[in-house]
């Protein structure tokens, strides 16, 4: 049973025969994306974990690509009253979105257990366990099995618009060089499933032999990785012609560890 931004206004807090509990069947998964709450930031879903597995797609409250200009959700590629529709709630029907989306990418979508949704971006849950992690939406069940009995609150980011999901990597990158240097440092990732934009790494102080780790949420799943771009700037023209490489770049994938 797949609960898809269950309501919150006169359901949150109630007893569990009159709501969505993981009582009713024998497997119960959640999404939630509009668990703020009702007063006064107007969120229509439930907040507590209730399921299963209990995922909170970009910590559950405010979906990215939510907040455009008014205008442009309403007049909508789908037309008016779907953009006046997803205006109006535009979070709480993120959620089928991602279920319809779930069903299209069976790889996307994974869901990192992590106590909070600040330190999954911190990287504190990263990168999944040796029995793996569970998928948000439509397969969510090949988890069923490993489901223990408390509660299990899941996260993830996903993209602003269709197609929704990213797949998460850890890229820590020490520099080489001879000298400090103030500016940024990007990479893209290269593999058999296809490549990634640039993703910044750091911005500020570049010391050569440091290293620096981002978490980066890719738009494609870049299978094996061939290749990593390395690109540094400082943003202005120095006359003493600075150098700066990478040494190393490691690139740790979330789902196989």
């Amino acid at each position: 049973l797949s609960g898809l931004d269950p309501a919150q206004p006169y359901f949150q807090g109630t007893p569990i025969e009159v709501r969505l509990d993981k009582s009713d069947a024998e497997f119960v998964d959640v999404i939630h994306t509009d668990s703020a709450p009702t007063i006064p930031n107007l969120g229509f879903g439930m907040r507590p974990a209730i399921g299963h597995l209990d995922f909170y797609p970009n910590g559950g409250e405010e979906m990215p690509g939510c907040d455009k200009n008014p205008i442009s959700q309403i007049v909508d590629l789908d037309g008016i009253w779907e953009g006046t529709r997803d205006f109006i709630a535009c979070n709480h029907l993120r959620s089928y979105k991602y279920y319809s989306d779930s069903i299209i990418y069976p790889d996307g979508f994974l869901g990192y257990a992590c106590p909070s949704y600040d330190l999954f971006k911190e990287g504190n849950c990263f990168p999944c366990p040796e029995e793996g992690c569970p998928t948000m939406g439509h397969y969510a069940d090949r988890f069923k099995n490993q489901v223990k009995n408390e509660f299990t609150k899941l996260y993830l980011n996903t993209r602003e618009a269709k197609d929704f999901p990213l797949w998460r990597y850890k890229v820590s990158v020490t520099l080489s060089g001879n000298s400090k240097l103030e500016g940024y440092v990007n990479v893209a990732l290269y593999g058999t499933g296809g490549n990634t934009k640039q993703h910044q790494i750091t911005k500020g102080s570049l010391k050569p032999d440091n290293t620096y780790t981002a978490y980066i949420d890719a738009e494609v799943n870049v299978g094996e990785v061939t290749k990593v771009k390395f690109l540094w700037n400082n943003n202005w023209i120095n006359p003493t012609l600075p150098k700066l490489g990478a040494s190393t770049i490691t690139v740790q994938v979330g789902q196989t560890r």
